[in-house]
């Protein structure tokens, strides 16, 4: 097991396609839970298709969900996909469908997500427990 390193609220984080499959997790049905009505209708013809995501940062390529490609863009365009009701860590996961999955730090969430502080976003997202798959970014050396 990889030593655990605290994050800080300059730590970027981003969604690790790996952990969903390491940890048998059905990535599509979360994203499906996270889609507007709209989205989940185009989905409905999308069933098993997927499209290689590449990681602006590290150049690694993903088999990703078409669904994610929806959400991204069309949720977008609908200022209800952050509403300040849901849940703190599916807010920062729609930031990160939203961003492209592009790392960024609990300062840069913070600005997305404006009713919850920094301090408080990388008190959920940086502990030991992973949620959604978020984890700290570290790059590849």
């Amino acid at each position: 097991m990889a030593k655990f390193v605290r994050p800080t609220i300059d730590t970027k984080f981003y969604i690790d396609f790996s952990w969903w499959q390491q940890k048998g997790q059905n990535l599509r049905a979360f994203l499906q839970s996270n889609a507007c009505p709209d989205c989940q209708r185009l989905a409905e013809d999308t069933q098993d298709q997927t499209f290689d995501w590449i990681n602006p940062e590290t150049g690694e390529v993903h088999e990703i969900d078409v669904l994610w490609h929806i959400i991204h863009t069309h949720c977008k365009h609908d200022p209800n996909f952050l509403d300040s009701r849901i849940p703190l860590t599916s807010a920062v996961f729609r930031i990160f469908i939203l961003n492209d999955n592009t790392p960024l730090s609990p300062v840069e969430l913070h600005e997305q997500i404006r009713k919850k502080s920094p301090e408080l976003i990388l008190k959920t997202i940086g502990g030991r427990q992973i949620y959604k798959g978020i984890k700290p970014f570290v790059p590849a050396v």
